[in-house]
């Protein structure tokens, strides 16, 4: 039996804000398998993003069991979380935190040549041109429009080759043009790289594209329904 390459057991999250405890997510189980598109699509506040950011390490579940490709993640301290999703992990965000001060290519290649990738900057430049931004690589943020830099941001998660790829609404800042352009690469990356995607999504094109979509309300799984896949 092939192992997922993530697996979530009765996951909850509570979080403590200023009038006491807030549950985020109540009990989600869920497998999401090797180089699957899986779509997270709900109402605002239904716990989404809190999905995705548990998926990635990047919030701890206040009970239940997250594994990523084998690995529970409630048993890695916070530098072993950070290895772990450095060399195994993409996440790209609504917003595109990009390094202001270093060209798209510097955003892209410094995080390689920071994990001892002997070609960075090759394969930086490689990412950048399958992205359509070989003639803007010696850009600083400040000079590419939105699309651009949420490209820039897609190739920084990509050029690692990781086996997992998270993005949270990645077409949220983009007009039509580009978030139809955003999602042809997302897609081509997973096709590229074999890479298991998952996403939080308002766009109804987006999440049509997905192998699966999960629906939340309420911080409670609604139901999943396979989509069709787009020719």
């Amino acid at each position: 039996m092939t192992q997922a390459a993530l697996a979530l057991t009765d996951v909850s999250l509570s979080l403590m804000g200023n009038a006491g405890r807030v549950d985020i997510l109540h009990d989600i189980s869920l497998e999401v398998a090797p180089g699957e598109t899986l779509g997270l699509v709900g109402p605002s506040g239904s716990g989404k993003s809190s999905l995705l950011m548990l998926m990635g390490g990047l919030e701890q579940a206040t009970s239940g069991r997250i594994r990523a490709l084998g690995q529970d993640l409630a048993g890695m301290n916070e530098d072993a979380l950070a290895r772990f999703r450095r060399d195994n992990m993409g996440v790209v965000f609504q917003s595109f935190h990009l390094i202001p001060t270093m060209t798209a290519l510097e955003n892209v290649a410094i995080p390689l040549e920071l994990i001892g990738v002997a070609d960075a900057f090759e394969r930086a430049e490689a990412e950048l041109a399958a992205m359509g931004l070989a003639a803007r690589a010696h850009h600083y943020p400040s000079q590419l429009s939105g699309g651009e830099q949420q490209r820039v941001a897609l190739a920084r998660a990509a050029a690692p080759r990781p086996r997992i790829l998270l993005a949270d609404e990645p077409t949220g800042n983009l007009d039509e043009a580009n978030g139809r352009a955003i999602i042809d690469l997302l897609f081509g990356l997973r096709d590229r790289h074999g890479a298991t995607l998952v996403m939080v999504t308002h766009a109804d094109e987006l999440a049509a594209r997905c192998d699966r979509i999960i629906r939340l309300r309420d911080g409670r799984l609604e139901g999943a329904a396979m989509a069709e896949a787009a020719q």
